[in-house]
């Protein structure tokens, strides 16, 4: 049973980066036929009303905010989600499913820094080894091996953007995190998700050529079920897999899984036919090297002293 017990929440957590990972690619061949927008605001339209559903028939609907907390949550989940998620999907236009999963998985690395920097301390030896040898292995990839284009700012505009989606979703982390005693996460993820769409929404009546409804009306069968598959697979049962299993392991040993999405991501792309280049397959050694060092470093490093 205890065996059972423990395989459980790891096989939820390798269906959580699995979903996460192919969203990448997946999300690229979505926008052969719609805009980035729109599926940024269906994304989360399907997404909301599952988890809607989900809250009522579990009975954990009830809200104990005032208004000044509840426009704070509607506020960082308007940049955290709606942000993050509008540049993603327009960075992913330009760029690569591989290169878009590389600079994503940087996300925990990033968040540690701004802690830190928030919190007015150092990062230990370890974590700016990882974090540099992070960022070399991004660079390597978004300049194509040529790493002077650093210097000269040469990068393109789709890295960039899915660059600056990472940063909001960093900000949004450490955002959620200050604020978690509030809410239990689920009610939490939901009310940001409700800032997040409505900033969409909002954005989009700025845009004139947003048409959510008649662009999704005429999706292909083929990619009304992968707007579907991100609506219900990555985001509702990616998030509550991701739940369950850090309630079971732990969030350290958690985040070991993360460190899988640029992999699933490449596969994925893989099997749908789009290219990976040599030189993504460096980078991506790298920053799985980078990710998992401080790890490393723990189970592999000298015991520390227990106290006498």
């Amino acid at each position: 049973m205890k065996n059972h017990a423990n395989t459980t929440p790891v096989l939820l957590l390798l269906c959580c980066v699995f979903f996460w990972g192919s969203v990448f690619p997946i999300a690229k061949q979505i926008l052969l036929e719609m805009q980035y927008l729109s599926l940024a605001v269906w994304r989360f339209a399907i997404a909301l009303g599952c988890l809607g559903l989900y809250l009522l028939i579990t009975h954990r609907t009830r809200l104990q905010l005032s208004f000044q907390q509840l426009l704070a949550l509607l506020l960082i989940g308007a940049i955290g989600i709606g942000g993050f998620n509008l540049a993603l999907f327009s960075g992913l236009r330009l760029t690569s499913a591989t290169n878009g999963a590389l600079i994503m998985a940087l996300s925990p690395l990033v968040t540690s820094l701004l802690a830190a920097v928030l919190a007015r301390r150092w990062l230990t030896p370890v974590q700016w080894a990882s974090l540099l040898a992070g960022l070399a292995g991004v660079g390597l990839v978004i300049t194509q091996g040529h790493l002077e284009q650093l210097m000269q700012l040469q990068i393109g505009r789709g890295d960039l953007l899915v660059l600056l989606g990472m940063l909001a979703w960093s900000g949004y982390t450490l955002a959620s995190q200050a604020v978690s005693h509030w809410l239990p996460p689920l009610l939490l993820t939901v009310i940001t998700m409700v800032g997040g769409l409505v900033a969409l929404l909002g954005y989009g009546l700025f845009q004139p050529g947003f048409h959510p409804w008649d662009e999704f009306s005429q999706l292909s069968i083929h990619a009304l079920g992968w707007v579907f598959y991100i609506g219900v697979l990555a985001t509702v049962l990616g998030y509550l897999f991701w739940l369950r299993g850090v309630q079971a392991l732990g969030a350290a040993r958690a985040s070991l899984f993360f460190n899988l999405v640029p992999v699933f991501a490449s596969l994925v792309a893989l099997g749908m036919g789009q290219t990976l280049t040599a030189i993504q397959i460096g980078g991506m050694l790298i920053v799985l090297l980078a990710l998992s060092l401080p790890r490393l470093m723990l189970a592999f490093g000298h015991p520390r002293r227990q106290p006498a």
